[in-house]
């Protein structure tokens, strides 16, 4: 069984304008870190349904497991909804369950205001719009006010799909939470990773490529990586030279790196190991 690939998609034009800080994408790694898994890419679109069309297509597409928070609302800077329904050629349809959960929600608000429930009202009307989700779409649950987020399968039966969660992190993470764990656990834990680094001075990254390209080479599913540091508070100028992979393939990459870092002669820092 393969482990997903796992992506991620912020829409919003309050995030491109620096407005409001993005803190999903920090928040997706800390969540799938958890459950042995990693973030593999994300994409930040704005409020253009052109561009969010075309950014939900390529998931789509992918056969990915992505997930796209913000902008199922039903305010007219809301396009996400609208965008995936074309993205995947059906149209937008009243979610039977999405509609029960929301007149649910209304009557809520209506009872803590101590006012009668007007279904026919304009405003609760509109507010069915939240529950106009692509055809075949399946609800996800909102434990924080009941207004449900959606997934849809991607298209070709391709294993991926791209669920749909609210721009508000209280009601966007413990969804996408609920998502993991109810469709994704069989996944969970299989190939634990870990990273192992080490701070080297003097050196240049070109210098270390032929090493770095030489590990790689040799240790399958291994993946070297270096960054560069030119005014740490702490170190200086240095790189932090380091493998990554599963567990069970760490140990001898390590063990490569370091012989070639000694046969070249570098200058070694602080080592610092990090399951992912």
């Amino acid at each position: 069984m393969t482990t997903p690939t796992f992506g991620l998609i912020i829409v919003g034009d309050e995030i491109l304008s620096g407005k409001r800080a993005d803190k999903h994408m920090p928040k997706a790694i800390e969540l799938l870190a958890a459950r042995g898994l990693a973030l593999s890419y994300a994409d930040y679109v704005g409020d253009d349904p052109a561009r969010i069309t075309a950014t939900l297509q390529r998931a789509f597409a992918s056969g990915d497991v992505v997930f796209s928070c913000g902008g199922i609302g039903a305010t007219p800077d809301d396009h996400t909804r609208q965008c995936a329904a074309r993205a995947l050629g059906v149209d937008l349809a009243l979610h039977p369950e999405a509609e029960r959960l929301i007149r649910e929600r209304m009557q809520d608000v209506a009872r803590e205001q101590g006012l009668p429930y007007e279904p026919e009202r304009h405003d609760n009307v509109h507010r069915l719009n939240m529950g106009m989700f692509p055809a075949g779409a399946q609800i996800i649950p909102n434990p924080y006010n009941k207004i449900p987020g959606f997934s849809c399968a991607s298209p070709g039966g391709q294993g991926g799909a791209v669920h749909f969660v609210p721009g508000f992190p209280v009601m966007a993470w413990p969804m996408i939470e609920s998502v993991l764990d109810t469709l994704y656990a069989a996944h969970f834990n299989r190939t634990p990773q870990t990273e192992h680094s080490v701070v080297v001075f003097g050196a240049m990254e070109a210098a270390l490529t032929p090493l770095m390209e030489q590990i790689e080479k040799s240790h399958q599913g291994v993946r070297v990586f270096s960054l560069p540091s030119v005014d740490h508070p702490q170190y200086g100028r240095h790189i932090e030279l380091g493998v990554k992979g599963p567990a069970q393939a760490l140990p001898a990459a390590w063990m490569d790196l370091q012989k070639g870092l000694h046969e070249f002669g570098a200058e070694l820092g602080p080592e610092m190991v990090r399951n992912l």
